[in-house]
């Protein structure tokens, strides 16, 4: 009787555990549902907007895999500071908007292939950008940067620029506006953003983003050892980019849209 009980019980046991999907992969397949974190707040990456949907190339994307996996997507909002802790608590299974390639993610999280080739550029008015080309010129006390909390710009001013005056600014959609106005002098931000914001801000120009201060590259952000989801968002990915798919969606989003289409 007691070994009828424990192969029962050993039974059970594996079945349970069988019925839990191996991967992510089979747990989007099974549900139907894929669950994209974002922040909404990187142009032309991922924007939320005032009547509460999200758009941009990154966000594009995302339903294009959505589409190829058959399942709706749901966006699940998140912050810089919160993406990692989003990601480990298992609140999306892919996160996306313009998120640079880290060792410091690395750790704790996976990769897609590079979507593209990004780095570090000062943003600054055009008036002022001779001032503001390098390294030299902008760790400097009386030079005053902003930042976003919590991200790769926070990150690179603290470690490049520690003498100059840094500002933390936590919305990202209006802290443009904080240059244009003259409340700060430099935004250290990705070439990508600064091309994006030179474009709908005459007044800021991106200085020298074909030589920036810091490599950079941009992927989607994974749950760590999940081979069989990661192979699967790398060969969509390679498809959407031999197919054309991926250069139309990024091409469309190149250029700033409307501003009474977004949140402030």
């Amino acid at each position: 009787m007691r070994y009828c009980a424990l192969l029962a019980f050993l039974l059970t046991c594996g079945s349970a555990h069988a019925a839990e999907p191996a991967s992510r992969l089979d747990a989007v397949l099974q549900s139907g549902v894929l669950r994209v974190c974002t922040t909404g707040d990187y142009r032309p990456y991922s924007l939320l907007r005032a009547d509460g949907q999200f758009e941009g190339s990154d966000i594009a994307l995302a339903q294009s895999l959505g589409a190829s996996l058959g399942a709706r997507v749901q966006f699940v909002r998140t912050s810089w500071p919160q993406l990692m802790p989003d990601l480990l608590a298992d609140r999306c299974d892919i996160a996306v908007g313009g998120i640079s390639v880290t060792l410091q993610r690395q750790r704790q999280a996976s990769f897609s292939t590079v979507l593209d080739v990004d780095g570090k550029i000062p943003l600054v008015r055009c008036a002022d950008q001779t001032h503001y080309r390098s390294i030299a010129q902008l760790n400097r006390p009386d030079v005053r940067v902003i930042e976003p909390p919590g991200g790769t710009n926070e990150a690179f001013a603290r470690r490049e620029l520690p003498r100059a005056n840094l500002r933390l600014f936590a919305d990202n959609t209006t802290i443009f506006q904080e240059l244009v106005d003259q409340r700060a002098d430099v935004m250290i931000t990705d070439a990508s953003e600064a091309l994006y914001q030179q474009a709908r801000l005459p007044a800021l120009c991106a200085i020298a983003p074909e030589q920036p201060l810091q490599y950079g590259e941009k992927a989607f952000l994974l749950p760590r050892d999940d081979h069989a989801w990661k192979a699967y968002v790398d060969q969509w990915l390679h498809l959407s980019k031999a197919s054309g798919e991926y250069a139309r969606i990024v091409e469309a989003w190149r250029a700033p849209r409307p501003e009474s289409t977004t949140s402030p």
